[in-house]
Parts: C-alpha cells; sequence; structure tokens
C-alpha cells in the first residue's frame, strides 16, 4: 500500500466533522489493507495519531529543513515504517547525522502532502478526530463484528493496533485470544461525573456502593508468583519506583493477581499530604512547586487496594462490583482497602462523604453493585462525588501576562473534547489558582508545546496538556463553540498522569448546566 492512500484517508476524515463518514473512510481503508497484518496493524496506529515505535528521537528541529518534494508518490507505508524503526535503532557516536541523513532520504522522496503527513505523525500534530474510540468502530465495520469486541479486545491486550489485526485477519474468533492475562495491563475502567450523592444514588436505582476518593496516584498492580509489576493509569511500569506497593502486594495470600489501587503519600495523622508530594514519585511532576522540595521527593508511599480484576486463576472482570469487592476484602486487610459505604440513604451517604473531606480526601466514588469492570471505558457504573465541580480539560492556547506576570505565559484557554469529533472545543480561559511556581512550570512547558511564532499576544499549542480546572458552575455564552462558559474557573492542579484522550468532553461540562 502506497502512503498516498494513508494521507488521502487522513485528509478526507480530518475534513469532516461526521463520525459516520470518518468511521466508513477508515473502514475503506482497513479494508484494503486487510490481507496484510502487519499493515493494518501500522496503519492504524498512524491514523490514531502514534507510531508503532512509540518514540524514534526525532524532534521538531529535525523537521524544519526538509528537501524539496517528489513529484510521484513511491513511498510504500511499510517502506516508511521501516524507515521510522531504522531511525529509532540508530545510537553512538554520529547518531544525529545518521538520523539527519536517513529523514532527509525519506522526505526527498515524498510528494508535498505526503511531507506535511510525515511531519504531523512525527510531532504528535495529526488532530484529524480519529480517536480511539472512532478507530475501533472502524476496525469492527471493516472486519463486519461488533464493536464492542473490538474495544474489549485492545483494552485487554492493551494495543488496539494488534487487535486491529487480528479483528481483520480473522474475524471475531481471532478476538477471543485476547483475555485478561496477569503482567499485561488493562486501561482502567473511568468515573463518569454526578453531582451529588443523591444524584448518584438516583442514577444507580436507589442503592449503590460508596468509596472515600483518594487524591493519589491510580495503579494497577500484577502479581505472578514472587514477580510483582505495578502500572500506571497511562499503563507505563512504575514498579521500580514503588517499592511499598511491590512489599504490600507480595504480603497478600495470593499467587496470581490484578488489584486496581491507590498509592498515596499520607502525613503522620494519616491526613493526605498534597497531591504533587506523591506525584513526585512518579517522575516528573505535574507541579513545579514539588520538585523545589527535594525532601518530599523521598516520601514514603502508602497503597489502598479498591478493586480486583483476577484472583489465582479465576477473571473477575466480568463480575458485578459488590461480588468483586466480596473477593478483595476477602484478600486485603482493612487497613489497606478504602473506607466504603453500602446503602440507599442519601442522609447516610451524605454524612459518608462530609466525613470523607474532613479527613482530607476530595470525595467519594459511587459504584453500580451490579455493574461490570469495563476495563478502560467510561462508564456510569462509577460516578465521582466531589463537593466542587472540576473538569479535566485540555490547554489549546496561552496567553502573554501583564503586571508581576510580564513575560510569563499566564491566560490558559480551556477545550472539552467533542466524543464525536475528536476535536476540542474552547468553554473558557483562566489564571486564577496559579502560583508563581506554576507560572514558571508553564512557561517551559507550553514553550515546547508551541506551534508557530511565539511573539504574538496569544501562543497556539499542541492539545497535550490536561488540567485539573475546577468550578462553580457553567453557563450559556454565545463567545465559545460549545455554547457554553465556565463559571469561576480556577486551576487546581497539571496532570501529566492523563491524556488528552481521558479528557472530560463537552457533554460532561454540558451536564453541570
Amino acid at each position: 500500500m502506497l502512503l498516498l492512500e494513508v494521507v488521502a484517508t487522513s485528509v478526507e476524515v480530518g475534513a469532516t466533522s461526521s463520525r459516520l463518514t470518518k468511521v466508513a473512510r477508515l473502514a475503506e481503508l482497513l479494508t484494503r489493507a486487510a490481507p496484510d497484518p502487519q499493515l493494518v496493524a501500522i496503519v492504524v496506529s498512524w491514523l490514531s495519531g502514534e507510531l508503532p515505535q512509540r518514540q524514534i528521537g526525532v524532534g521538531r528541529a529535525s523537521l524544519r529543513s526538509r528537501p524539496a518534494a517528489a513529484a510521484e508518490a513511491q513511498l510504500t507505508v511499510t517502506g516508511v515504517h521501516a524507515t521510522f524503526t531504522e531511525i529509532g535503532a540508530v545510537s553512538g557516536k554520529g547518531s544525529q547525522a545518521r538520523r539527519a541523513q536517513l529523514l532527509t532520504t525519506l522526505f526527498a522522496a515524498a510528494t508535498e502532502s505526503e511531507q506535511t503527513f510525515l511531519v504531523r505523525l512525527l510531532t504528535g500534530e495529526l488532530r484529524q478526530g480519529a480517536l480511539v474510540g472512532i478507530m475501533a468502530d472502524a476496525v469492527a465495520r471493516a472486519a463486519d463484528i461488533p464493536a464492542a469486541a473490538v474495544q474489549r479486545a485492545a483494552m485487554l491486550g492493551g494495543d488496539l493496533p494488534a487487535a486491529a489485526a487480528a479483528a481483520l485477519s480473522g474475524g471475531a474468533v481471532a478476538l477471543q485470544a485476547f483475555t485478561l492475562r496477569v503482567g499485561q495491563p488493562v486501561g482502567p475502567m473511568l468515573a463518569q461525573t454526578a453531582t451529588s450523592v443523591a444524584d448518584a444514588l438516583e442514577r444507580h436505582g436507589g442503592t449503590t456502593i460508596f468509596e472515600a476518593k483518594l487524591d493519589g496516584a491510580r495503579v494497577q498492580i500484577h502479581r505472578a508468583g514472587d514477580t510483582v509489576t505495578v502500572y500506571t493509569r497511562s499503563l507505563d511500569d512504575v514498579t521500580a519506583r514503588l517499592p511499598e506497593v511491590v512489599e504490600a502486594t507480595l504480603a497478600l495470600p495470593v499467587t496470581d493477581l490484578i488489584a486496581d489501587g491507590e498509592a498515596i503519600a499520607l502525613r503522620p495523622d494519616n491526613r493526605p499530604h498534597r497531591f504533587q508530594v506523591t506525584a513526585s514519585r512518579f517522575g516528573r511532576s505535574v507541579d513545579v512547586a514539588s520538585k523545589q522540595a527535594g525532601a518530599q521527593a523521598a516520601q514514603p508511599l502508602s497503597v489502598f487496594f479498591f478493586d480486583i480484576l483476577h484472583r489465582d486463576g479465576v477473571d473477575l472482570l466480568d463480575a458485578p462490583t459488590a461480588e468483586r469487592l466480596a473477593a478483595l476484602d476477602a484478600l486485603v486487610p482493612d487497613e489497606q482497602r478504602v473506607d466504603r459505604l453500602f446503602t440507599s440513604d442519601a442522609d447516610a451517604a451524605a454524612a459518608f462523604l462530609e466525613a470523607t473531606l474532613a479527613a482530607g480526601h476530595e470525595g467519594v466514588m459511587a459504584k453500580a453493585p451490579g455493574a461490570p469492570y469495563l476495563a478502560g471505558r467510561r462508564g456510569a457504573g462509577w460516578l465521582k462525588v466531589k463537593p466542587v465541580h472540576s473538569l479535566d480539560l485540555v490547554v489549546l492556547a496561552v496567553e502573554w501576562g501583564s503586571g508581576r506576570r510580564s513575560g510569563k505565559l499566564s491566560n490558559i484557554h480551556l477545550g472539552a473534547r467533542d466524543s464525536t469529533t475528536g476535536e476540542f472545543l474552547m468553554v473558557g480561559k483562566t489564571f486564577k489558582g496559579m502560583t508563581d511556581a506554576m507560572l514558571d512550570w508553564q512557561t517551559a512547558r507550553f514553550s515546547e508545546l508551541a506551534v508557530g511564532s511565539m511573539d504574538g499576544y496569544v501562543v497556539a499549542l499542541r492539545p497535550e496538556q490536561v488540567v485539573e480546572i475546577a468550578l462553580d458552575g457553567v453557563q450559556r455564552s454565545t463567545r465559545y463553540p460549545g455554547g457554553l462558559a465556565l463559571r469561576f474557573a480556577r486551576v487546581v492542579r497539571y496532570r501529566d498522569d492523563k491524556s488528552p484522550a481521558e479528557a472530560d468532553t463537552i457533554d460532561n461540562v454540558r451536564a453541570l448546566y
């Protein structure tokens, strides 16, 4: 398959806001690629905006100077993929020159439209509105199987391209090979937002399970015998950074385990430290202030388990919440489980929320007793309740500050994800809640994400940085494309542990109106 075919489809997909049209165009391309499973995997990865190789050592600076474009299309998908692999493998003395040589040869063979596509792919700026959900639907359509089967296989295997290759070559039968496996991380279940505990009770049919929502870092824990592996919510392996979690897991009376939990830094009185203290144990902190607190970097973490997906050969993914929690209670000591209340009483639920907040935690989770664990999906089976509305939004642009903020990138433009098109719709802007340390951090961070010149008052950014915003509500507005504006928005923290695909949707914003 020629690269030009992929480029043409990318352009068509990016030119329409219709989800059905996007799915149809992608499915047509995948059908043509179907005879070659490797080709399918590459195409799905590229058109989802990622490289199969993840990182190949090519930055924006490497792409500023390019050779003249070729007159005719000649590059193949597999050939370009092989070049990317070769570039990523270059190391040692002279590696920079060798990468430059390979890039020059590649771009010299690319047409103008192909060069544009390659630059956007390599810099993470494809922005064609083909998120994983749309791509999964396209795979299902091309393979003539239910989309749910593709989504489940991708979540259990941790990889949509591999699931797509299997679906296009072997149909639904081939997807049955994608099962829950100890040592293979799965996408975490995500929660929708409820406005109150009463709202959560109503949406769960009058009875639900409330749990304390800790302000720590989500971890997925796998144990196979004496080997424990710990993953973040983005499925990164952080085992070496969390020896406390490994030790706590090895102490459990179990051989094989997959569990969901929270790692959190606690004070001597068991009240939680600020989130940034916990985050400092996971690499790059989401708040520059925690970087300056060297003594806190070694802060011990506690682990709390709140769900179980597998125990000693028994998969619990499809078991109802109540059954999974019973299995968890039989395995994990009380002091390593989050506080929980099973109730149909709104007053009791409100008292539980108040007590949880008084203990320093951020709110409660409501979990429907009969709901399965929806790996990698945001379902109504889990609802988060916080005293103040909060949204995880994406920073679309930033303005240069004035006065004491002069010389700093200050006022951020906030966007919510359109779940249909994959684009981000601006819903407001704010500089409230920012500390001087935050301003320093975001000035450096947004300089890295800038698209084009930084000389103007407003600097456009690649939509990659997620930020947690607290707000009092939303109101109608003709100023923004989504028709809504945030009321009294203020920055809580930057969320490096979340991807733009995990940001709240415009529907989540509308739900607060």
